[in-house]
């Protein structure tokens, strides 16, 4: 019963999407389930932190990644934290336990140069699938919206008077994005071809396929792989690519830090200093060619 209200709470107050709900209720169950099968019980409401050290332990032992592991004993502390909150817990069990280190993922943005190259060089069909793929990539690199963000967009969030673009991100927060003047007419065109095609419903979604349906996630990553395979050797190519190389242009080129945290639609700052190493490494290069102390 604990379990069934805590995914309740995280759907209805916390808003979490229905796949956030499904992770953190497999990862409950999956400690449930080493408790009874190495404990003989099920009673994890009311565990000691030898119980859980010893789950941790059986994890690392079968090779499931630190960071993996850190991501289940987040949902398991979310749900002690859950039973504190309604008077059913005392104290949590993880209460002085620390996160396993982890390697950081090194996420490598596109050049300026790559992103010439595949707005500026590359000819895409002018049909409706090519001009629906140059508007997605140019719409990812110019708004750093996230995939999701950029599937669920609808026809009526794009204000062409204001040049402005509605944008519903995590747990239903609504932001306002400024849109570049010049895709304007890349927006007006693709208008045009998307109500050319023939679709098979009232579609309120501004991208589709080529059937009137609307877009998906395989398809996005499908289209940023396509086009910048073409000019970046970088192993990684993807829609989260793209936000994070938005993020690293505008801060090298001077952007405040509060202003790109609104633009993603970030709840913390903390979130968004991630992108500044790549800052920091611009201001490196820059302070070693200019600094006269530098004669090297």
């Amino acid at each position: 019963m604990s379990l069934e209200a805590f995914t309740s709470y995280l759907s209805i107050e916390k808003n979490y999407s229905h796949h956030t709900v499904n992770a953190y209720q497999k990862d409950i169950l999956e400690f449930t389930s080493f408790c009874s099968s190495n404990y003989d019980t099920m009673m994890i409401d009311n565990v000691d932190y030898t119980l859980i050290r010893s789950w941790i332990v059986d994890l690392v032992d079968k090779g499931i990644s630190n960071r993996t592991i850190n991501r289940k004993i987040a949902s398991l502390k979310g749900y002690y934290k859950f039973l504190q909150k309604i008077g059913q817990l005392s104290k949590s069990p993880l209460l002085k336990h620390k996160a396993l280190k982890t390697q950081k993922k090194l996420e490598i943005p596109f050049s300026e140069l790559e992103m010439e190259k595949v707005l500026m060089q590359i000819p895409f069909e002018n049909d409706f699938e090519g001009i629906r793929d140059k508007l997605i990539i140019e719409l990812l690199y110019a708004t750093g919206m996230r995939r999701a963000e950029l599937i669920n967009l609808k026809v009526d969030d794009f204000n062409g008077t204001k040049t402005t673009l509605k944008v519903l991100g995590k747990r239903n927060k609504e932001r306002i994005i400024p849109i570049l003047p010049s895709l304007s007419e890349l927006f007006t065109s693709y208008l045009w071809y998307r109500s050319s095609i023939s679709l098979n419903e009232n579609q309120p979604f501004l991208f589709l396929t080529k059937t009137g349906y609307k877009i998906y996630e395989t398809l996005v990553y499908r289209v940023i792989n396509k086009y910048f395979s073409m000019v970046s050797p970088k192993i990684k190519k993807s829609p989260h690519i793209l936000r994070h190389t938005f993020a690293t242009h505008l801060l090298n080129k001077g952007a405040d830090l509060n202003a790109v945290k609104e633009l993603l639609g970030h709840s913390s700052l903390a979130s968004t200093q991630v992108y500044t190493h790549n800052n920091i490494a611009e201001l490196k290069k820059v302070h070693l060619t200019a600094h006269p102390r530098n004669k090297e």
